[in-house]
């Protein structure tokens, strides 16, 4: 940690100015109390992209648990001895499963033995919960023997647990026992084996589906449940929107392969499995075993909406696959008719009632079934990621006609397309009007240099339109070959975000993306949390996030700077909320240059300031650096305080920090 870490935005010492040109005064006038900030303003954005659900948030450590993966139902899966593959299972959705029986010869083994998602994490002393749905066909009981096994080892013995479950029932039924590590290592693997004396002597047969490991330890303990540590890490970033499944997802590569939220929900034994759109996509970061289990479905979405104190936003198919791979392929876009896209729309109205309805109606009681009568109170609604032109603009008015017949409560949000500008992103903004949905998603995934010309981005939005969802962007260095996640990149995103807190009468919404990445399996870079089988870190651009989110305010206050920076230069920025609920000013400074900034932040209206003000200051001054698994402290905020002479705040921001100030009222 670096010692001008320590010391930004602390009382001022005399030998720390330095001698700039320009007048670095910011003005916040305290009498003007502005626009409402909506809870909603900051908020979280998650893809199944990166291997960010199945091998990441959802807590489940077995691959292809139910044998569906295409074409090779063996995928993650090594078998030894005498397995075969059934179709014929307890689940319609996932018919597959394994049969275990006799090897053929008395020192043989018939067993299977997976290899989870780039190995299975275990810690020493958790506790992890087995289960599987097994039968034994004859009716005669057969024991499986359930091993945490480390492949590499150089000790005696493979299996490090080893725990009998014996299988007794000739009808499909689930078994769970909860097995304890006695180390931690993150590429165990889990072995089973057929081991009875039938066996041995020739006898014996077991059919095993669905065979699942988690740690007991979920978050919330849920047993169908998410990675702790990933889903604390969403928490304490203090969400005020949680936007899901996707991104390219509900897209799919066709429209066979779109994400269908009616697919995810009920007993997650039969919820089918999907191709992930990101399977293939980028052929220098291929997965052929990336694929759906939809055991993270749109119920734990909501729950976990609930859970972080977010509003949930779900996305939904607008009856198009993904305009990039099938642009002239009308096959591939469901027909643009009010008839054709009944299902679609259906889809919609459905999902309204699955989230709101009253437990006397379809899929409020299948809501109810899974655990949660409470309706979890869904106020908006995605039609369409990412999509422009004529294709998206006739879908879409059938989807916003219906919907806003039949829920007028609910608020519509409609794409710009991919791009931040240009032809199509104003042919996008031209027809959201003429549609009148409630929100506009834009998507910028930028150099920093478009951040640097994009500071002032909302000032001059009309006001009479819809509001601004900023729904996906990051920043990145691409001048410098540097698409990956860095402190530079950080920086201007929190420069950049001044102008949607200077705008929030227009901007409504916001959410850095992607959200989640394993360091193993990552696809897109940059990316908010990266994570391993035991181990999470948040990026430098995730505290960002994290401090604009914590430090939100309730109300706009205007905070000019008496030079402003030009635009595409580097400079000060600055933006100033209040907090009716803590009575405290809170103004957001960022030195984008690599030099120290002299800065007297004025409080026009107060007469006078008692005490010190408080600081809260990310150093980002060490361009490529960013925190590691390794590191995951090398870039953190740092608390202090700033000394205050009457009204004013005389201070210094040290280059390529993000300063935070805030005095009582």
């Amino acid at each position: 940690m670096k010692i001008n870490s320590l010391l930004a935005g602390v009382a001022l010492m005399a030998t720390s100015y330095t001698v700039c040109a320009q007048d670095n005064t910011v003005t916040v006038q305290t009498k003007k109390i502005g626009a409402d900030i909506q809870p909603t303003m900051y908020g979280v954005f998650f893809e199944d992209i990166n291997f960010g659900a199945d091998g990441g948030l959802y807590a489940e450590l077995v691959k292809n648990r139910s044998f569906e993966f295409a074409p090779d139902h063996y995928m993650g899966w090594k078998m030894f001895g005498n397995v075969t593959l059934q179709n014929d299972g307890p689940f319609d959705k996932n018919p597959h499963y394994v049969r275990l029986g006799y090897a053929g010869h008395g020192d043989m083994w018939t067993g299977i033995q997976n290899e989870g998602f780039f190995g299975i994490g275990l810690k020493k002393d958790a506790e992890y919960r087995f289960s599987v749905w097994a039968r034994v066909p004859d009716g005669k009981p057969v024991t499986l023997m359930v091993q945490f096994i480390d492949q590499n080892t150089m000790d005696d013995a493979q299996q490090f647990v080893s725990q009998d479950l014996v299988i007794d029932s000739k009808e499909w039924k689930k078994y769970t026992m909860v097995m304890k590590s006695n180390r931690t290592i993150a590429k165990a693997n889990l072995r089973i084996f057929l081991s009875n004396p039938q066996h041995r002597s020739g006898t014996g047969t077991v059919d095993l589906e669905h065979v699942s490991l988690f740690p007991v330890d979920t978050w919330m303990g849920h047993e169908n449940g998410m990675r702790k540590d990933l889903a604390q890490a969403l928490y304490d970033m203090r969400p005020g929107v949680f936007r899901f499944p996707g991104g390219c997802i509900v897209e799919g590569s066709n429209l066979e392969t779109r994400y269908q939220w009616k697919h995810t929900v009920g007993p997650v034994e039969n919820r089918p499995l999907n191709k992930n759109r990101w399977e293939s996509t980028f052929t220098n970061r291929y997965y052929p075993d990336y694929f759906q289990s939809y055991g993270l479905g749109f119920y734990e979405y909501f729950l976990l909406s609930e859970e972080i104190g977010a509003a949930p936003l779900p996305v939904l198919n607008v009856g198009m696959a993904c305009q990039y791979q099938n642009w002239d392929n009308e096959k591939a876009h469901a027909a643009c008719n009010a008839e054709d896209l009944k299902p679609y729309i259906d889809d919609a109205l459905d999902l309204i009632e699955f989230a709101n309805g009253s437990t006397d109606t379809k899929w409020g009681k299948l809501r109810a079934d899974m655990g949660h009568p409470e309706p979890f109170n869904m106020k908006y609604l995605g039609i369409g990621n990412e999509q422009w032109d004529k294709f998206y603009f006739d879908r879409l008015k059938f989807f916003v006609e219906t919907v806003r017949k039949a829920h007028p409560e609910i608020l519509i949000i409609g794409s710009s397309g991919p791009d931040s500008e240009g032809k199509m992103f104003d042919l996008g903004w031209e027809d959201m009007k003429k549609q009148k949905v409630d929100l506009v998603d834009e998507h910028f995934y930028r150099p920093v240099d478009w951040f640097k010309n994009s500071m002032n981005r909302y000032d001059d939005y009309d006001r009479n339109g819809p509001k601004v969802f900023a729904g996906e962007y990051a920043c990145h260095d691409h001048g410098n070959r540097m698409k990956w996640n860095h402190a530079g990149a950080s920086i201007y995103e929190a420069a950049f975000m001044t102008t949607l807190e200077r705008n929030a009468d227009i901007v409504h919404m916001a959410t850095y993306a992607p959200l989640f990445a394993h360091v193993e399996g990552w696809q897109w870079r940059p990316d908010l949390i990266w994570f391993d089988n035991l181990r999470s870190v948040k990026s430098v651009s995730y505290y960002v996030q994290q401090m604009y989110a914590k430090n939100m305010g309730t109300n706009v206050v205007p905070a000019t700077l008496a030079t402003p920076t030009p635009k595409g230069e580097d400079g000060l920025f600055t933006s100033a909320v209040f907090d009716k609920n803590t009575g405290e000013y809170i103004v957001k400074v960022i030195n984008t240059t690599d030099k120290a900034q002299t800065v007297d932040i004025k409080f026009d209206g107060l007469k006078k300031i008692e005490g010190n003000a408080t600081t809260v200051t990310l150093d980002c001054s060490d361009y490529t650096l960013d925190n590691t698994l390794d590191h995951p402290n090398a870039i953190i905020p740092q608390d202090g305080w700033a000394a205050v002479e009457g009204n004013v705040i005389k201070t210094t921001v040290q280059g390529k920090n993000f300063v935070i100030f805030k005095v009582k009222k």
